[in-house]
């Protein structure tokens, strides 16, 4: 039997941080930044604080920001799940979800960045070059854009206003 293709992020479902299945369903009508993170990476700082911003600032309109550590550039997340949370909460004081650690490229590739990277691929390769890659989701489901890691998250607020105007009444 054939599995119906994802039409949107809505069809998967993940491990949280904790290791327990959360259904990306659970966030329809919100809009999503999908961000592969790590925490010994020169991005790491500046990311963080930024996506806090822009988490504090939109939460309550509808902004959902996903966070996936990645350990596949230089071995820049190479904590256990608990250690990882750890750092996340205490060190960058990340309120956003926070989730299993994944693989983003190759052949162990995370289904659900499959598919982001299948719906928005790079600039010359579909492949994530590095940590703190972007994904901007709408409140469909559906991929609208795809950012480099050196794109500061604050650069995606009209972006992200944009999209949560369009769902709103």
């Amino acid at each position: 039997m054939a599995e119906a293709s994802p039409k949107s992020v809505y069809d998967f479902t993940v491990k949280d941080i904790g290791g327990n299945d959360v259904s990306l369903s659970d966030y329809k009508g919100k809009v999503l930044l999908v961000v592969n993170v790590a925490s010994k990476c020169g991005l790491t700082g500046s990311n963080y604080k930024e996506l806090n911003v822009l988490y504090d600032k939109y939460k309550e309109q509808g902004l959902e920001i996903l966070a996936f550590p990645c350990n596949q550039f230089l071995g820049q997340e190479p904590g256990t799940n608990e250690e990882i949370q750890q750092t996340v909460c205490t060190k960058f004081k990340a309120e956003f979800p926070i989730f299993d650690k994944v693989d983003v490229n190759g052949k162990n590739t995370a289904p659900l960045y499959k598919f982001l990277k299948a719906e928005k691929g790079g600039v010359l390769i579909a492949a994530l070059k590095w940590n703190f890659t972007k994904f901007l989701v709408d409140r469909n489901g559906k991929v609208v854009d795809r950012f480099s890691p050196r794109t500061p998250p604050l650069d995606l607020e009209k972006d992200i206003q944009k999209l949560l105007g369009e769902g709103s009444s």
